[in-house]
């Protein structure tokens, strides 16, 4: 028998080990369990506490101010935001204590900061002091700035936004080095002309070639320039030779703005203007008048006339201007847009001077795929302007020249509704200049371009670009039959002028891009066809019934009627070679072919090669890391470039109409031969030459760029005269030279760069010395001063163009009080001979510069623009009609100190009617044009973002600008800046009252939602 309690226990014994070893076992595999579910459930929470982490900020400059666009990124991923409109930003992120973010914007130095926990962190970016990997746009690509081994000006768009503008030119001015702006006239409808290192022509054009978004053109003024990002300025042959036949007189280019915030970003500029003449004249009162014409023999009854009107009051006015620019863009992963509208509309400070432009602008980027991109840029504008007759004199509607001279013994109208005239002769007051001829331009214009990118291969890409410059204008006038002399006299007329200007290029590119090791290579082929379309009609009408009908149907007597109509079409070939080696040489080599239907058969092809050359010294062991040089780079280039900016079939032996003869008792029509064949007609051709130093110091603070040039242009097309043998006078040939050099020097500089206060300054100063080296012998009298006084202006070899040409005043005689003159002979003389003309003056200024200082101060900002020119001459042709003394029109109070009697000590001549040789061209009237220009004073306040938030406005900046409100000078007239000749190459310095620079306060803001 078994004992159970023995068994019992051995068994309870059994049980229990078992038991201890199933409870170990159990333990030995929940306990991990348990751990893995706590760590896992803690993992869990962990990721979810982590998921919900976010930091947010906000991103200013220096100065306080939010940056939108910044892109904020968590670095080695793809993960991140963009700053919105008020610089701020918000990322959701799983963050560890080793996360970067890292915030960088374009222009600004790039900031990283490591994540340790915080839930706001607000950047302060800075400017980036090198700028040397700043992509600059150049001819049919881009490089970057350290690259560039040309002669280049870059304007950014901090420059444009400084001030405002309503024309390309202004944005230009003084900006750059070797460029010089010419504002020949203050009016509203005027353009700018530009001379990029001096005028390379005399019958050619001198304007630069303007390329905007990669369509060239010749017409800035219906550019807005809210809509411009950047200008590159290209100088010397080096860098046009890519653009050939058109290069010859230097390129800008133009390039839009474009989408940077991944947010839309709304824009909206306002301004309004008021402007007046800063000068006006001193002229003679209605006594002192009156003693005038008595002393030139001249009576009337006196009492009859008691009005005594201030002409300068009634002409000139407090002019009103007024702008709005709106704009949305954006971007998103494939896409980037740009839309714009904006209307610019002035009265200017002369009477009757308008201006009114509507802009449209649409650019588009669009990435289709990896490999393929498209795009577009459209702009639309509708243009209308009033002129104003202005470098004429008062018999020919000039208004200047009528509100100095018109006697103001005259009141404005007579009783019978018509303008008054001057008491001796009909030449009515200038109102009837203003408001007795209706007139008015309008114009619209389509300009744009169409393109493609496709990658292929590898490291290369093919780009197709279409691009259209269309533009139609219309001139209509209306002078009536009842309210002036001449519209009496004729019954009225009216004027209707037609313009369509067509053009298209068509461009196709293929470029090769690559790195290996140490070597870095650019190359680009490409092709290019243009074509140029002109019509142009013309018909004027008069004898008219009545105004009721003012357009040319109401006249019956058909006055005048032509229509044309011409083409011109180019085709060329181009190719350029990048290389770097080791960041540190530089090469660049370009050639072009050019051949265009405007020049004859026999010499229709020009070929224009250039190369340049950088060595980047700063690279270079021998130049320690730790030098206060940052970055030192030498330049050389070489290159031919080529004018063709003639009239098209300038070669071609012309038919001339108008020959008209009688056959049988009848008129009928008759050509004649108006032009001689010249079939060797070829390009202008310009070669250059350039060296060149940049350099930066102390971490980029201090930039100095310095440039010597020459520039030698060879076959001029030059209307020369001709062997009478052909049966001609003249014909365009190619024949002559004219030579260019100068020293350019431009400095950058950061004075202050502080976290509340930042100053910077600019300055560029040009010498340039022209010369005409060869025209075969001839010399060209140019400029005619109205009233028989002859020609002012010269073309002569060894002299440069803008050469003023006239006598040498010797003085006035006390014992007759007539003026005498120094012969060739170095005699006296009452009456010199035409030969006794020498060079009186020089147009062209030794040197011409621009100062600018940008202040900002926290919210505040004080932007200062001072432009001047020294060492021109300008004949004050004005003064030959306002100190003449030869016929019945007001003088200037210059004319109180004259000669009266025997034993007179003055340099102001005799009253002696009818006789103009008191008041030749000559020295009298040259006159030192130097000036220093304050030519625009911007103070601004940038609203602080907390007082913006509650109306949804990311930025808010408020500004005054004064422009052109001081101006030093000696020059007596009524502005040093400007040219009765408009852009002439060879016509400059002549003031025959011409219509004045003004002086303007402008008060506007910029909102940004």
């Amino acid at each position: 028998m078994f004992k159970k309690p023995a068994f019992r226990s051995k068994l309870l014994q059994r049980f229990r080990k078992l038991k201890n070893e199933a409870i170990h076992k159990r333990k030995m595999i929940i306990q991990p369990l348990k751990r893995i579910a706590i760590f896992s459930i803690l993992l869990v929470y962990g990721i979810c506490a982590t998921a919900q982490n976010k930091i947010s900020g906000t991103v200013t400059d220096t100065s306080g101010v939010p940056i939108p666009g910044v892109s904020v990124i968590i670095e080695g991923t793809s993960k991140g935001d963009s700053t919105d409109f008020d610089g701020k930003y918000d990322i959701t992120y799983n963050f560890t204590e080793n996360t970067v973010i890292v915030f960088s914007y374009v222009g600004l130095k790039t900031k990283k900061i490591t994540f340790n926990g915080q839930t706001e962190i607000n950047v302060q970016l800075e400017d980036d002091l090198n700028a040397l990997d700043e992509v600059v746009v150049v001819g049919y690509g881009s490089q970057l700035k350290k690259d560039i081994t040309g002669s280049v000006a870059i304007i950014d768009g901090e420059a444009f936004e400084s001030r405002p503008n309503t024309q390309v030119g202004a944005l230009i001015q003084g900006q750059s080095a070797g460029v010089q702006v010419l504002s020949s006239s203050g009016k509203p409808s005027e353009g700018f002309s530009i001379r990029i290192r001096g005028t390379n022509s005399i019958n050619a054009g001198s304007e630069p070639l303007y390329v905007v978004d990669g369509v060239p053109t010749t017409d800035t003024r219906s550019i807005n320039p809210s809509d411009i990002d950047t200008i590159t300025v290209l100088k010397d042959a080096s860098s046009t030779a890519i653009y050939g036949a058109q290069g010859a007189n230097g390129v800008v280019i133009i390039t839009t703005k474009r989408g940077t915030t991944e947010k839309p970003k709304i824009s909206l500029d306002m301004y309004t203007g008021f402007s007046q003449v800063w000068n006006t004249l001193e002229v003679l009162n209605g006594e002192q008048y009156r003693d005038l014409m008595t002393e030139l023999g001249l009576s009337t009854d006196w009492d009859s006339f008691t009005a005594r009107t201030d002409w300068q009051d009634e002409i000139f006015q407090n002019g009103f201007s007024q702008n709005y620019q709106i704009s949305v863009s954006g971007k998103s992963n494939n896409t980037n847009y740009f839309v714009s509208a904006g209307y610019i509309s002035q009265e200017g400070a002369v009477r009757s001077a308008e201006l009114d432009r509507t802009n449209f602008k649409i650019n588009l980027d669009q990435d289709i795929n990896d490999w393929l991109k498209i795009g577009s840029r459209i702009a639309y504008t509708r243009y209308r302007d009033v002129d104003v007759n202005d470098n004429n004199n008062v018999n020919q509607g000039g208004v200047l020249l009528g509100a100095l001279t018109t006697p103001s013994i005259i009141g404005v109208f007579n009783e019978d509704g018509m303008f008054a005239s001057n008491p001796f002769q009909n030449w009515e007051n200038p109102l009837a200049s203003t408001d007795g001829l209706d007139r008015e331009f309008n114009s619209q214009r389509f300009l744009g371009n169409l393109y493609a990118e496709a990658k292929f291969l590898k490291n290369f890409k093919y780009k197709i670009n279409y691009g259209i410059d269309n533009s139609n204008g219309i001139f209509d006038s209306f002078l009536d039959a009842s309210r002036t002399g001449f519209g009496v006299a004729i019954g009225g007329q009216a004027i209707n002028n037609t313009n369509k200007n067509s053009y298209f290029i068509l461009e196709n590119t293929i470029s090769y891009t690559n790195v290996f090791g140490k070597h870095s290579l650019e190359a680009l082929v490409g092709s290019v066809n243009q074509k140029f379309l002109f019509e142009n009609s013309s018909i004027q009408t008069r004898n008219f019934a009545s105004a009721a009908v003012t357009t040319p149907n109401g006249g019956s007597e058909l006055f005048n009627a032509t229509a044309f109509k011409s083409e011109r079409a180019n085709s060329s070939f181009l190719s350029r070679i990048n290389y770097n080696y080791d960041d540190t040489y530089l090469l660049t080599v370009n050639f072009r072919a050019d051949g265009s239907s405007a020049f004859g058969p026999n010499k229709r092809w020009g070929y224009f090669p250039s190369f340049s050359l950088g060595w980047r010294i700063s690279k270079e062991k021998f130049i320690p890391e730790e030098s206060i040089i940052s970055d030192l780079k030498l330049r050389a280039g070489w290159g031919i470039v080529g004018n063709d900016q003639i009239a098209n079939y300038a070669y071609l032996g012309r038919v001339g109409n108008g020959a008209n003869y009688p056959f049988g008792g009848v008129v009928q029509p008759g050509t004649f031969p108006a032009s001689i064949e010249n079939l060797e007609l070829k390009w202008e051709e310009s070669e250059q030459m350039n060296v060149g130093i940049d350099l930066s110091l102390f971490d980029n603070r201090i930039s100095l760029t310095a440039d010597a040039y020459i520039k030698n242009t060879r076959d001029l097309l030059l209307n020369a005269p001709l062997p009478t043998a052909t049966g001609f006078d003249s014909a365009i040939q190619n024949i002559g030279e004219l030579r260019n050099k100068g020293l350019e020097f431009a400095v950058n500089s950061i004075n202050i760069q502080k976290e509340n206060l930042s100053w910077r300054t600019s300055f560029n100063i040009s010498f340039n010395e022209n010369e005409v080296i060869d025209l075969v012998g001839q010399e060209i009298l140019q400029g005619g001063i109205a009233g028989g006084r002859g020609e002012a202006s010269i073309v002569r070899e060894g002299e440069p163009l803008g050469s003023l040409y006239g006598y040498i005043f010797g003085g006035v005689d006390p014992a007759t009080g007539n003026a005498f003159y120094i012969d060739r002979n170095g005699n006296s003389t009452f009456t010199p001979s035409p030969d006794d003309r020498t060079i009186i003056g020089d147009a062209n200024p030794d040197f011409f510069y621009g100062i600018t200082n940008t202040i900002n101060y926290k919210g505040f900002g004080l932007f200062i623009f001072l432009q001047g020119s020294q060492g021109n001459d300008l004949l004050n042709a004005t003064r030959i009609e306002t100190e003449g003394m030869i016929d019945p029109k007001n003088q200037s109070t210059a004319v109180l100190n004259r000669w009266r009697q025997p034993g007179d000590i003055t340099n102001i001549p005799r009253a002696s009617f009818g006789n103009s040789d008191n008041s030749r061209v000559s020295t009298r009237f040259i006159e030192d044009a130097s000036y220093l220009r304050f030519k625009a004073i911007t103070l601004s306040y940038n609203v602080p973002s907390r007082f913006l938030e509650k109306l949804h406005i990311s930025s808010l900046k408020l500004y005054a600008t004064g422009e052109n409100i001081f101006t030093i000078t000696e020059y007596s007239g009524f502005d040093p800046e400007v040219n009765a000749f408009g852009g002439s190459n060879t016509v400059r310095g002549i003031d025959f009252g011409t219509y004045p620079q003004t002086r303007n306060l402008i008060f506007g803001l910029n909102v940004q939602f």
